[in-house]
């Protein structure tokens, strides 16, 4: 594979995955919430979700493109609701040090990732864009799959650092930053939708 290939294959993966996005944007939401150590279940939950999501993207791109399609219509309807679902909830949350921690449990963040369909969309197109052409063998999918997840487990960590820089802001001025938050993630339905 030539090396400007996987430059570009690295320029796109890192835009694709700092931009705001439904796990991005709910770990940012859960740290400035309720801070790191009660917000650590969900961010591992959503780092765990990533890896597993990006290789079944590999196993599919491999064996199973004809059955692709129809996997992916389904998971753009069950994405969008979910993320519906989650910019209301962060619309209306407060912040509240005492909450219970199954506000930000692992399984939230896990459960995220399967239907965050950026992600599906994500991996699949940075395969069948950059590294197909080349290889196809199943280790070589696997291998950019997981350079895919570390770079967007890195981008989540990143978000949710910002999060903790502006945690006191966020206490002060949470009403206006949960409005914002939940037209982002609303946006990403409407992104998913059309």
């Amino acid at each position: 594979m030539p090396g400007y290939v996987i430059g570009n294959f690295f320029i796109y993966s890192l835009i694709n995955a700092f931009t705001p996005g439904p796990g991005n944007i709910l770990a940012l939401n859960t740290v400035t919430n309720y801070g790191w150590k009660k917000g650590k279940p969900l961010f591992f939950g959503i780092f765990a979700g990533y890896y597993v999501v990006q290789l079944l993207c590999a196993l599919f791109v491999f064996g199973v493109s004809n059955l692709l399609p129809g996997v992916l219509s389904v998971m753009r309807y069950v994405g969008a609701a979910y993320i519906l679902w989650l910019s209301v909830h962060i619309a209306f949350s407060r912040p509240d040090g005492n909450s219970s921690e199954k506000a930000a449990s692992f399984w939230k963040g896990f459960v995220l990732q399967f239907v965050n369909v950026k992600i599906y969309l994500f991996g699949i197109t940075a395969l069948t864009g950059y590294v197909t052409n080349y290889s196809t063998e199943l280790w070589v999918l696997v291998l950019f799959e997981l350079v895919i997840a570390t770079i967007g487990t890195i981008a989540t960590s990143t978000w949710i650092g910002a999060g903790m820089a502006i945690q006191r802001i966020y206490f002060r001025y949470y009403r206006p930053i949960n409005f914002i938050l939940a037209l982002t993630l609303l946006e990403c339905v409407y992104s998913i939708l059309k």
